[in-house]
């Protein structure tokens, strides 16, 4: 794996950058197909805050974690520990869900999903107010088409409480979402 690594207030030492490069080689024997890009670690310090922010684009999903403690070398290792559970679990849902026949995933799909649909409902009505609200944050990323299960799963990976995905049976874009029940939400356009 490809790896591109950045310093926010911290020189990169060979030595770090060594490091860096040992630890996240563990992860090659996770990942049987190369990533689709190049991996990118950024290692933070401000204070006696020691941060490391890693993210390793693979096809059809990123894992990305971070970690930081009172030392350098201490945050790479609990990162690298996070991805490698991230890793772990994603290639085992993976693997259970190829041994389910497709019926009775879709099945399990549309039991599920019916019943959250008919409790989200998109709520268009809006009250202007004289503030604006400001956008600290922007993203672009590329939509690949997949089921709903598919983007649990990634969104699982990522470590996020949303995902934003194709549908790849209707080719609209969907969200699927976790509730604060610990279950999973979807939004579909009408």
């Amino acid at each position: 794996m490809n790896l591109v690594i950045r310093g926010n207030h911290i020189s990169i030492t060979s030595a770090l950058g060594n490091f860096v490069r040992s630890k996240l080689s563990r992860l090659d024997k996770f990942l049987d197909m190369n990533p689709t890009g190049d991996a990118n670690v950024v290692l933070s310090v401000l204070k006696n805050d020691h941060k490391v922010e890693v993210t390793i684009p693979y096809p059809g999903l990123v894992f990305r974690a971070e970690e930081s403690s009172k030392d350098m070398y201490a945050s790479i290792d609990l990162v690298v520990e996070k991805l490698e559970r991230q890793i772990r679990k994603y290639k085992t849902k993976v693997t259970r869900k190829l041994r389910y026949d497709d019926n009775l995933r879709q099945q399990m799909i549309e039991n599920s999903l019916g019943q959250e649909t008919n409790e989200v409902k998109s709520q268009s009505e809006t009250t202007e107010t004289a503030e604006r609200f400001p956008i600290v944050r922007s993203k672009r990323f590329h939509l690949k088409p997949m089921d709903a299960q598919e983007a649990i799963l990634q969104m699982n990976a990522l470590g996020h409480d949303f995902f934003v995905f194709t549908q790849a049976e209707t080719n609209q874009v969907n969200v699927i979402y976790r509730r604060k029940d610990g279950q999973y939400g979807l939004i579909e356009p009408e």
